[in-house]
């Protein structure tokens, strides 16, 4: 009886990595970890997970509030395409179409299991992230479509945004938000053609946010009686 050749155990040969390669490697694990552990996960758990010692880790990142300042660059700053504030901008088009086009390509990059996880669970713990994001939200994003929205509405230039303008404008933002957290998070039904939620949402705000913000009109004097 003809014997079998035993099985040879093939160990795959790991790739060395660069540095730089091994850093964008435990940033992108680490970011997979939070989406699932919530920040309150240990950095030794962490490198368990990284499959390397706890000390290897520290000479990259020297502590892990290092780490997740790297994990919030990377998921939350990087993919905030710099060629947005040109888009919002822009004049030459008309405001209704560069603000569809905007959340079109902002939710594409939001809306995601994993950076939402890590929105809320950063928030819940009560880090920096989302004090971060929020002010970059706003200074980058709404207070230029405020100012837009002036502009299109014939309202006087103003250096920054009134409270009650940036209200309104978080709410509209907010409520796009809130269908990816419905979807995602929750998986709750939604009305699955995104854009058309979103067409909806901006026919709304920009309806409303003239109306609202527009200067009263000065009341009309009564007209003055003759004597006599």
């Amino acid at each position: 009886m003809k014997k079998k050749a035993p099985l040879k155990r093939i160990r795959a040969k790991q790739k060395r990595l660069s540095p730089d390669d091994r850093r964008k490697e435990f940033v992108a694990k680490a970011t997979e970890f939070f989406s699932e552990q919530g920040f309150g996960g240990g950095t030794r758990d962490l490198a368990r997970r990284l499959g390397v010692t706890q000390p290897l880790l520290y000479r990259y990142f020297p502590s892990k509030d290092d780490l997740i300042k790297e994990v919030y660059r990377t998921v939350y700053l990087e993919p905030l395409d710099t060629g947005w504030e040109k888009l919002l901008t822009d004049r030459t088009r008309p405001i209704r179409d560069r603000l569809q086009e905007f959340y079109n390509a902002y939710t594409n990059v939001l809306f995601t299991r994993k950076w939402l996880r890590i929105y809320l669970y950063s928030g819940l713990k009560g880090l920096d992230i989302n004090r971060w994001y929020v002010g970059v939200v706003r200074d980058k994003i709404l207070t230029r479509i405020i100012r837009e929205c002036r502009h299109e509405a014939g309202l006087p230039a103003q250096n920054k945004p009134t409270a009650s303008e940036l209200e309104v404008a978080w709410v509209f933002h907010s409520g796009i938000f809130y269908y990816g957290v419905r979807k995602y998070i929750y998986e709750s039904p939604v009305l699955e053609d995104k854009e058309q939620m979103i067409s909806d949402a901006l026919d709304v705000f920009l309806a409303g946010f003239g109306r609202v913000f527009a200067a009263p009109a000065a009341p009309k004097r009564a007209p003055v009686k003759a004597v006599g």
